[in-house]
């Protein structure tokens, strides 16, 4: 697997918000001391022995892998399925997304042979609250993100210890300097798909011929609430049709105490 690292970053620069910025959250010894050890029996590991690391070993039954069904979801949700497909799959539907993301849910789930997904979303006294007319995206990106996505996934998580993401690190400059192995909001955070590339995934879901999200061929290569995403230009990068103009890339379910999705 390549480990070639290719930073997509519309920021130019900028530095990261809060949320955007790599940060372990370990601070006990004892946590410290066994997150340095994940660390290193996750060194020399495929994304398949990670995977087997947090659901198989050293956390099983009390993992969750959190999971948007955007483009590239196929790939870590057909390794999980290898793994263990009774493994508890956050999703969360933010009341925005586009259908086409909800009937890929569907299918993935009946052709990997998904057993437990979990569909979040934000409660409706939050959205009463903060968004009774459902137009809180155009004002405040980040505020409507909190409520329809951090505060639903942080709820869904209290009850593991740990959690399984699809992040990349060529995504967003913020991603650049993650590890494999976190710890985070209180759970350790396994990324094994780290240091994957678009050729990597590309090439695993023509190997395996998984179904691609029927958005992609439609000039979407990433995917998430139908009013925050547009179809990529041409010599624009993959993730440039979210939050288009905004300093943004970054929803935030991945990062509650300093670090982002």
């Amino acid at each position: 697997m390549s480990a070639t690292v290719t930073v997509i970053d519309r920021s130019k620069g900028l530095t990261p918000r809060a949320f955007d910025r790599a940060g372990t959250g370990a601070k006990d010894p004892v946590i410290k001391a066994r997150l340095a050890r994940l660390q290193a029996a996750a060194e020399g590991r495929d994304a398949a022995g990670i995977i087997a690391l947090a659901l198989k070993e050293e956390f099983a039954d009390r993992t969750a892998v959190v999971s948007s069904f955007g483009s590239e979801s196929a790939v870590l949700l057909h390794l999980v399925a290898q793994a263990d497909p009774n493994a508890p799959v956050l999703f969360i539907n933010t009341g925005k997304l586009f259908g086409e993301t909800l009937r890929y849910r569907d299918r993935l789930q009946d052709v990997l042979g998904l057993g437990d997904i979990r569909t979040l979303g934000p409660h409706p006294a939050d959205r009463a609250a903060r968004d009774p007319d459902g137009t809180l995206w155009a004002r405040d990106t980040d505020a409507c993100c909190d409520f329809r996505k951090v505060i639903p996934i942080r709820r869904a998580l209290e009850g593991f210890d740990a959690q399984i993401t699809g992040r990349k690190r060529f995504q967003t400059h913020a991603r650049a300097q993650m590890r494999t192995v976190e710890y985070f909001e209180g759970r350790f955070r396994f990324n094994p798909l780290a240091d994957w590339s678009q050729a990597d995934l590309e090439a695993y879901v023509a190997r395996h011929g998984l179904p691609k999200h029927p958005l992609v061929d439609d000039g979407y290569p990433s995917i998430g609430c139908m009013p925050c995403t547009r179809r990529v230009h041409a010599g624009e990068g993959y993730r440039d049709g979210r939050w288009s103009g905004m300093d943004k890339d970054e929803c935030g379910i991945h990062g509650l105490d300093g670090e982002g999705i």
